[in-house]
């Protein structure tokens, strides 16, 4: 009979497993195959198998890893090598599309940091090309692209009144004949957001890639808006993406080899609103992946803080919410943890009375049964 000790102990062994591969890979080497099987499956679920196979391989070890467990990795890094071409070519079609525009597309999140050849990139899963552009362009290029082979998605009519009136975005654009999405954005927040979303700081700040067309944001918003996006967009069934947070621990481990890079950030963080994303993300970020982060910059966003009973709750539910669960015994303080996040996320995100309602909604929705539109050419995505 499995006791509650038992469960947490087997859930934190998993959870441990995975933090190891990712902060010490060249230990990798030294793990049984049943250490291997079980991480094998939770590095699946926080869609971190790529990563730890470019860990090894950038260290020449596949080889020393037992043979089945380096198939696993292997057959990932085939998904995502495959996925960063798809990305690619893709973008090289929104540009032909887009061909006269002068408007400037922001790669944003996983794309930019492909294009941009940075170091989240590396054994990283790509799903769809995100673009922030100005929002009083982007009817205009909604069509230009419907004109080129991408389509509107279908969805609830509930959904699309959603999108285009309170969200930060449209509803996505799917091709034709490749199946790729493009999500086009025009602030990082919706509109009814508690935090500031005015796009105009980001959008002139932004830095051209080799092709002037093509930008990222600037440093010091590439950070916040990874952290923005990971604190902000929790999902009740998969919780936050620990995948994530490593992204903010690679941006900054590389970007503060930048001068100035950390009172840079810090002072942005200030000027958007975003001081208290910015304390929970290197809060979190030192504490599963120790990343070097300065003390005078904890001592600067120490005031970001929330009360203290209210970060008490936060260093419980965190870690809870992305730390993947052992795959044969999920707890359900866990399922808790990602429902209360959720709620969190949505409460900064719009009013309480829009809240009540679309969250009242999207209940109605499941008790009839109605289930998420499932993209089965992304069901690869999910197992990596």
């Amino acid at each position: 009979m499995l006791t509650r000790a038992s469960v947490d102990s087997a859930t934190r062994r998993a959870q441990q497993l995975l933090l190891d591969a990712i902060n010490q890979p060249a230990d990798l080497i030294r793990l049984s195959v049943a250490d291997w099987e079980l991480l094998v499956r939770v590095g699946r679920r926080a869609r971190l198998l790529g990563r730890i196979e470019a860990d090894l391989a950038q260290r020449g070890l596949l080889h020393a890893i037992p043979t089945g467990a380096a198939q696993h990795l292997q057959a990932a890094r085939q998904v995502i090598t495959h996925r960063q071409t798809l990305i690619t070519w893709e973008v090289n079609r929104i540009l032909w599309a887009l061909a006269g525009s002068a408007t400037p597309l922001i790669l944003l999140k996983g794309s930019g940091y492909l294009l941009a050849r940075l170091p989240p990139a590396r054994g990283r899963v790509f799903a769809d090309v995100d673009l922030l552009v100005p929002e009083e362009k982007i009817g205009e290029i909604e069509e230009q692209l419907v004109g080129h082979g991408w389509f509107k998605t279908e969805i609830d009519p509930y959904d699309d009144r959603y999108y285009r009136v309170w969200m930060h975005e449209i509803p996505p654009l799917r091709h034709s004949e490749r199946g790729t999405e493009i999500d086009l954005h025009h602030r990082l927040l919706p509109r009814t957001s508690r935090l500031p979303s005015s796009p105009e700081p980001l959008l002139a700040a932004a830095q051209p890639l080799a092709d002037p067309r093509l930008h990222v944001l600037s440093p010091p918003d590439m950070v916040l808006h990874a952290l923005v996006h990971l604190f902000l967009e929790g999902d009740p069934d998969e919780g936050l993406r620990l995948r994530d947070l490593l992204d903010v621990h690679d941006l900054l481990c590389h970007f503060a080899q930048q001068t100035d890079f950390w009172a840079d950030l810090v002072a942005r963080a200030g000027a958007l609103g975003f001081r208290r994303p910015l304390f929970y993300g290197l809060r979190y970020a030192q504490r599963l992946f120790a990343t070097p982060v300065p003390t005078s910059v904890v001592q600067q966003l120490a005031p970001a803080a929330p009360p203290r009973p209210l970060l008490a709750l936060m260093d419980r539910l965190i870690p809870l919410a992305l730390l993947p669960e052992h795959p044969d015994r999920p707890r359900g303080r866990a399922t808790l943890a990602r429902w209360l996040i959720y709620i969190r996320a949505h409460w900064l995100r719009m009013p309480p009375g829009l809240l009540t309602r679309h969250l009242s909604h999207k209940a109605w929705l499941r008790l009839r049964g109605v289930r998420k539109r499932v993209d089965l050419a992304q069901l690869d995505l999910r197992q990596q």
